[in-house]
């Protein structure tokens, strides 16, 4: 009887201890996903910190800095690197923000939390998620962990104000890539004028399975029939992503560029991918 109960314990243990292990997938198909890109001014006090695809902003205010997204867990070095060759410390990052609970998003949040004592805010249907490394990811789940899980400091909703220093961010819930993608819009300026930017997370479909056949998220196809619907109706000056492919980054604005938001005012471009992503969701729901 006691041998019994050992080996329940043991094995027990090693399952416990096997949840808590962090298993970032591979990025070895994504070579640009660690790549590095120099920094830059996107528009005011707004600024590019990613790498060469996976998009990372710095908001510089009068009350400290915001840092959204910190790509994979290498990244990490990167990041802090491109903050200080602009010129500011990563000491004085006060918010994190992420536009989707995902690894090439999340990978090195934990490390730079630890490292700046920065607030994590996370729109609701990411929280859980966050708190727990991936481990309920309604596409990823499994028995490891994708990232380090963090301490979740302030739960958001569509359409909260987050406020630091003198700017103000709106998020904006647009479910269903993950349960609580979300983008977010605000407004900087230069010494010309004041543009609205919109750091979009674009709505594509990351599962294959169908639709019906996830039942740990019921509500996916409302969600991304209401974030499809919601998205097309936005209004801004400039815009950017997740991805830097998403918005043809690496064509845009290339090392040593000088100074111009205007390249990334093409609204043409956005309106086209959402109906494309449109097309896309109508077709697998068809398919269904």
């Amino acid at each position: 009887m006691k041998r019994a109960l050992f080996l329940i314990f043991f094995i027990c243990n090693i399952l416990i201890v096997q949840a808590q292990k962090v298993l970032e997938p591979s990025a070895e198909k994504h070579p640009e996903w660690t790549r590095p890109f120099p920094p830059f001014r996107i528009a005011g006090n707004l600024y590019y910190v990613g790498t060469a695809d996976l998009a990372c902003y710095l908001i510089v205010t009068s009350g400290g800095n915001i840092l959204i997204n910190t790509g994979l867990a290498s990244s990490e070095p990167q990041i802090i690197a491109n903050i200080k060759t602009l010129g500011f410390r990563i000491s004085d990052t006060k918010i994190l923000l992420t536009t989707q609970a995902h690894f090439d998003h999340m990978g090195a949040m934990a490390a730079i939390k630890k490292i700046t004592k920065a607030k994590m805010l996370v729109d609701e249907g990411d929280a859980a998620v966050v708190a727990d490394g991936g481990l309920s990811d309604y596409d990823l789940k499994g028995d490891v962990r994708t990232f380090t899980p963090v301490k979740v400091d302030r739960i958001l909703h569509n359409g909260d104000i987050i406020k630091l220093g003198n700017m103000q961010l709106t998020i904006l819930h647009h479910p269903g890539h993950t349960k609580g993608s979300c983008s977010y819009l605000f407004d900087v300026k230069d010494n010309e004028r004041s543009y609205r930017v919109l750091i979009a997370n674009m709505p594509t479909i990351v599962t294959d399975k169908k639709f019906s056949n996830i039942p740990s998220y019921t509500n996916i196809v409302k969600d991304y029939a209401y974030t499809l619907k919601a998205m097309k109706n936005l209004t801004f000056d400039i815009w950017l992503a997740s991805h830097g492919t998403q918005f043809d980054l690496l064509s845009k604005h290339k090392p040593g560029s000088p100074y111009d938001p205007s390249v990334f005012a093409d609204k043409k471009n956005y309106y086209d991918q959402i109906d494309e992503l449109q097309a896309e969701y109508d077709k697998k729901i068809a398919a269904e």
